[in-house]
């Protein structure tokens, strides 16, 4: 882990640094910037609407 990372903390609903990172399964990431882990939720949706429409031939 790179000094600096951010993460998605999913209990506060807020980007945290790493020295405020909760728990592994509380949190998204690491992110390199704040604003990437502030989307995290949208980046989510995005890679699970991506895979929804695979095609499973």
């Amino acid at each position: 882990m790179a000094d600096g990372d951010w993460w998605f903390d999913l209990k506060t609903k807020q980007a945290v640094q790493d020295d405020k990172a909760g728990k592994a399964a509380d949190r998204l990431g690491p992110y390199p910037t704040r604003e990437d882990a502030e989307r995290a939720l949208e980046t989510v949706q995005q890679r699970n609407d991506a895979a929804d429409s695979w095609d499973d031939d």
